[in-house]
């Protein structure tokens, strides 16, 4: 059974001036338990590398590491799984590559595209972003806290909302039907800080919250 947490942190070098190992490090010692690898500049050969290392690292601990867009790259570095954009190879071509046991992840930005993202072979649906995003050149249009509910009453699979999020509004998403929040920029504040900001912040979750068994 799929474990969705809370919080699902995404790695940003550009924002936490860390590599990607250095930052999954940091997320496990507060208590990550799944990380999602995210990279926009690096090429495949530097981009597998840095997702072997993260595993290496991470595997032993017991926490899971999905890859943002690049399903060769998961597979080759045996990722436990991928997520997938709108632009991406479809789920259904994820799932046949990675098999049945990968996580599969898959975004969208309206209720439409939840909907059918609900009969895809995908173990949760990222619906945002939420609010103003600035880790996207072209970002789509905000979906708000009402684009988190109508999604909600619409799928039954588990739902992860991301864009703009901080700690200010993280509980307001849970309220508004969101099973987990995936955060970038509010993690960063500097490379110091990371682990004592993770912790902070899952601390800071509904009472209730915190790591849930989910369907998917």
């Amino acid at each position: 059974m799929f474990t969705l947490p809370a919080i699902y942190p995404i790695t940003d070098r550009r924002l936490s001036g860390l590599s990607h190992l250095e930052t999954v490090e940091r997320l496990v010692a507060g208590g990550a338990t799944l990380i999602q690898l995210r990279e926009k500049t690096n090429d495949a050969r530097a981009f597998y590398e840095a997702v072997s290392a993260a595993i290496a690292y991470a595997r032993p601990r017991g926490v899971k590491i999905l890859v943002n867009d690049r399903v060769d790259v998961a597979l080759a570095a045996g990722a436990d799984g991928v997520h997938l954009g709108q632009d991406d190879l479809p789920p259904a071509a994820a799932r046949q590559i990675l098999g049945n046991d990968a996580i599969i992840g898959f975004s969208t930005h309206s209720v439409a595209q939840a909907i059918e993202a609900e009969h895809f072979p995908v173990d949760y649906i990222a619906i945002g972003p939420v609010f103003t995003t600035t880790t996207k050149e072209n970002p789509d249009p905000v979906v708000g806290l009402d684009g988190v509910r109508d999604v909600r009453a619409q799928i039954t699979k588990p739902l992860v909302a991301i864009g703009g999020i901080t700690s200010a509004t993280m509980n307001d998403v849970f309220v508004a039907g969101a099973d987990s929040v995936a955060l970038i920029s509010e993690l960063y504040p500097s490379p110091d800080a990371v682990t004592q900001r993770f912790r902070d912040l899952l601390n800071g979750v509904l009472p209730g919250f915190g790591d849930a068994t989910h369907r998917g």
